[in-house]
């Protein structure tokens, strides 16, 4: 045989076995809504080359069934839709910054016509749950502000139950922590403080950072709002979050930071005193496997991750846990029925409030 074909032989098998085991759905997703990840029912589950479908790990294959397997992804739905609590992450959840993410009107509908108890949950600590309750409105959601809590308040919370007589901070961060500390009866000390907080917010410079350092190697604890390294903007693009800044700090001043948001229990257990339900009536939805998902696992709640923030079906295999099911998004828990069976025992204020005509879903991709 001719060498130059013989060498093009092995080139076109070299490329054969180079190509990514490429797994097909189940199922469509409903209505056609999408998340980037997973385009028109396909999605690599592996990229390694040369690796066949028998050497894949029935770990991640059992991940990937959680959404892709309809009848196993439709039994687990079934039984969320059911659950009398909801603890619902925000950013990447409802909205992405200043846009509505699909189905998220649908959901907070589906939640009050079934007298559903829910709590948004929020790991930013920048807002008040008055600023949150105006923005939801401004994209046309109303509901009450009691049903906002934030890892400001969480922080404040845990302050007030290691200083009752109230105590001082010196705070990186937003109006919102600053507001919830106030609250708890912390004032604010940048000379000799109990406590440096830090929170999400823009206001990190090196000053900022630089006095903190000085103030815990006086003898201040550090605590921190959430341990997020990074969230998304408007846009969908990766910013730093408080997580980052406070990695900064730990490694300069060799302490170690209490973080007080999710995936900590503390502040799980704060929600749930909230909504009054034991953990198997309750179930956290959120986009990120490191604190939403986390945030369940640890609490024994059942944990729902939705494809419309930052993890993706690759970022599972990092992890050694997973979720109850993965859904694309919200807009697949609402059904068309109502969910009547259910009773959650929530105020009956509830079905009082107005949310406004139903709205279509949105189909376009973020």
């Amino acid at each position: 045989m001719d060498p130059a074909a013989i060498t093009k032989q092995q080139q076109q098998q070299q490329q054969q076995q180079q190509r990514p085991l490429l797994v097909t759905s189940a199922a469509n997703s409903k209505d056609n809504h999408s998340n980037s990840s997973i385009n028109s029912g396909n999605y690599f589950i592996n990229s390694t080359p040369t690796r066949t479908r028998s050497q894949i790990s029935p770990s991640i294959q059992k991940d990937h069934a959680l959404l892709r397997d309809a009848k196993y992804h439709q039994k687990r739905l079934a039984k969320i839709r059911k659950k009398k609590g909801y603890i619902i992450d925000m950013d990447g959840v409802i909205y992405h910054g200043t846009t509505l993410l699909p189905g998220a009107k649908e959901l907070v509908e589906f939640l009050y016509r079934n007298n559903k108890r829910f709590l948004f949950l929020t790991n930013n600590s920048a807002p008040t749950p008055s600023e949150l309750q105006q923005k939801l409105l401004r994209l046309g959601i109303q509901v009450t502000e009691d049903h906002f809590f934030t890892a400001g308040q969480a922080t404040a919370e845990f302050l007030r139950t290691q200083m009752p007589e109230g105590g001082s901070c010196y705070v990186i961060g937003e109006p919102g922590l600053v507001y919830a500390l106030y609250q708890k009866g912390f004032i604010m000390n940048d000379q000799n403080p109990d406590y440096v907080v830090l929170g999400e917010g823009k206001s990190y410079n090196y000053e900022r950072l630089t006095k903190a350092v000085q103030l815990i190697d006086h003898g201040a604890k550090l605590v921190a709002t959430n341990l997020d390294v990074d969230t998304l903007d408007s846009q969908g693009n990766k910013i730093p979050s408080c997580g980052a800044f406070a990695a900064c700090v730990e490694a300069i001043t060799k302490t170690k930071t209490f973080f007080c948001g999710k995936p900590s229990a503390l502040m799980m257990r704060y929600a749930q005193r909230t909504l009054g339900l034991s953990t198997s009536e309750t179930c956290i939805i959120g986009d990120r496997m490191d604190t939403d998902v986390a945030a369940g696992i640890s609490s024994e709640i059942d944990a729902v991750l939705v494809l419309s923030g930052v993890s993706t079906m690759e970022d599972l295999a990092q992890f050694a846990f997973r979720p109850y099911v993965i859904l694309n998004g919200v807009f697949e828990i609402p059904d068309d029925g109502g969910d009547n069976s259910s009773n959650g025992g929530g105020n009956s204020d509830n079905n009082n409030v107005a949310l406004g005509k139903k709205s279509s879903r949105q189909i376009a991709r973020l």
